[in-house]
């Protein structure tokens, strides 16, 4: 079982960035792979990036490749987000989720653990 507690968000004007953590508890954390999901007003919640159990497997959306970079350190049980260039369609609440990798990377279904959500605000 693992704990996700996500910090780092705020209010950060377009063009500029924001560095995600996501927290876990635990002895377990590297026998899970890591994914970022967000969500914004009105809007299902949607795939951001993922990163398997040792790092050395990363996914992104297409809608942030080039922009964010996902991480881990698995030594302080802490993975990561760094956002670059973003704008205001960046907007929404930021998840973190952790999986056995024996589901979709991309898609809620294959995450088992949740953290609270983080909000990042980009303003024009």
């Amino acid at each position: 079982q693992v704990q996700l507690v996500e910090s780092g968000g705020g209010l950060v004007q377009a063009g500029g960035s924001l560095r995600l953590s996501c927290a876990a508890s635990g002895r377990t954390f590297s026998s899970y792979g890591m994914g970022w999901f967000r969500q914004a007003p009105g809007k299902e919640r949607e795939f951001v990036a993922a990163i398997s159990r040792s790092g050395g497997v990363i996914y992104y959306a297409d809608s942030v490749k080039g922009r964010f970079t996902i991480s881990r350190d698995n030594a302080k049980n802490t993975v990561y987000l760094q956002m670059n260039s973003l704008n205001p369609e960046d907007t929404a609440v930021y998840y973190c989720g952790a999986g056995q990798s024996r589901g979709p990377r991309d898609r809620e279904e294959g995450y088992d653990y949740w953290g609270q959500g983080t909000q990042v605000t980009v303003s024009s």
